[in-house]
């Protein structure tokens, strides 16, 4: 469980990394799947946006008990993950992610989730980290975003320059099996890769469900920004009911 500290970071930060580390034969789990979604996927060298949609596997992770129980201090004991990610960042040539709000990306109405990210690998800023700006999500705001067209990010939109003051940013350097929480209006991002250490990060996408989960807007969102479509992404409600009566479960993808 959180502590009352890390909870009151989490509020007034944006984030929170907690004094946990997952077991260690769950990430060998992972990183045991992550070679073979690789081996039959090697367009996901650098990242996979949709991992459930390959392997159910990785779902051994968002059930974890203590994972489980500090997103539901942070949203309330009624969630859902509805979806997880894979950032890969492989060694000498990992790809940055532009700097960006979660929230930019997502058909949730209204707006609200926290996302772990799990350190599969070391992550230092030698290899491309996560930094973020503390505070940033105060607002409660998406800041405005342009569409990069660049080959070599992970993520096709980033946050205006005026918007944000990169100078502010704090690394979030994590050992293996360690993670970080984050709210979906909080700026972050990361640079490339290019030490010879490879720095893999999973991310699971939880969501309240007094939220929806809107299908028509994934489609829209596809089209517009030419990003995945999460129309069809399946979800697990992971802890209590859904208390909007509109999220669709049934969906399998």
């Amino acid at each position: 469980m959180l502590s009352a500290s890390e909870i009151s970071t989490y509020r007034e930060q944006g984030y929170v990394t907690p004094d946990f580390r997952l077991p260690s034969g769950l990430m060998e789990l992972v990183r045991e799947k992550h070679t073979a979604l690789l081996k039959n996927h090697p367009q996901f060298d650098n990242y996979c946006p949709t991992l459930l949609a390959y392997d159910t596997a990785f779902l051994e992770v968002a059930k974890n008990a203590d994972i489980l129980a500090m997103v539901g201090q942070l949203i309330g004991e009624d969630f859902a993950l509805w979806n997880s990610s894979f950032f890969a960042k492989p060694a000498h040539g990992g790809h940055a992610t532009p700097w960006h709000q979660d929230g930019e990306y997502w058909p949730i109405e209204p707006l609200a989730t926290c996302t772990v990210w799990v350190a599969v690998d070391a992550a230092t800023m030698q290899n491309g980290c996560l930094q973020v700006i503390p505070g940033s999500h105060h607002e409660q705001r998406l800041r405005k975003h342009n569409n990069n067209t660049a080959s070599d990010i992970t993520l096709p939109l980033e946050i205006d320059a005026s918007e944000y003051d990169a100078a502010a940013a704090e690394p979030i350097e994590l050992e293996p099996g360690q993670i970080s929480l984050h709210d979906v209006y909080l700026v972050h991002g990361s640079e490339a890769n290019t030490s010879e250490h490879s720095r893999r990060g999973m991310t699971l996408r939880f969501m309240p469900t007094t939220s929806v989960f809107n299908r028509d807007k994934a489609r829209s969102l596809a089209e517009e920004f030419n990003m995945t479509d999460h129309s069809a992404r399946t979800l697990y409600l992971l802890s209590g009911k859904d208390q909007s009566g509109a999220n669709d479960f049934s969906i399998r993808q």
